[in-house]
This record gives structure tokens, sequence and C-alpha cells, in this order.
């Protein structure tokens, strides 16, 4: 790639200079930065690892909670059960009774 600048200066005793500048190769900011892109994927990498590392330890509580809840409904259930027994035979001591 090339690039031409053309400058044209106007001196105090008015007389005009003119300076023609022709630049090839790639641009000083084409090489520049590859070490910096480096690093930027490197940290964007650290930054999706912690990410997923962190979703994970979030879903882990979540199915904990869960699995907690889901416990404490089945021991609910256990004692109605186990009211509705003791209610069943008292009704049928006093049927029997009678």
């Amino acid at each position: 790639m090339s690039e031409e600048r053309i400058t044209t200066t106007e001196n105090a005793d008015g007389t005009t200079t003119t300076t023609r500048t022709v630049t090839t190769g790639e641009p000083a900011s084409a090489s520049r930065g590859s070490g910096g892109t480096i690093l930027l994927v490197l940290v964007l990498l650290v930054a999706v690892g912690a990410g997923i590392w962190l979703f994970s330890q979030q879903s882990g509580a979540e199915i904990a909670k869960d699995n907690a809840i889901a416990g404490a409904a089945n021991d609910v259930g256990d004692a109605a059960q186990q009211a509705g027994d003791a209610v069943q035979d008292v009704a049928n001591e006093v049927t029997d009774g009678n």
C-alpha cells in the first residue's frame, strides 16, 4: 500500500514551495499491537472461564435449594400421612366401641 501526500507552503516573500511525500509499505499502526491483541484474547478467555464457573456454582446452589424444598415437602407429606393414620385409628376405636 502506498500513500502520497502533497503539501504546499506559502513563504513570507510570496513564493510557494510544494513538497511531495510518498510512503510505501504497511503503516506503522498495522504492525503495532499484536502483543496487545494476544493479551486481550487471554483476558477475554479468563473472563469467559470465570463466568462459566460462577454460573455453574449458582446452578449448583439452585439445585441444592430445590432439593431442600423437595425434602421438606416430602417430610410434610409424611407427617400428614401419620396424622391421617392416627385420626383413622381413633375413628376406628370410637366406632368399634359403640
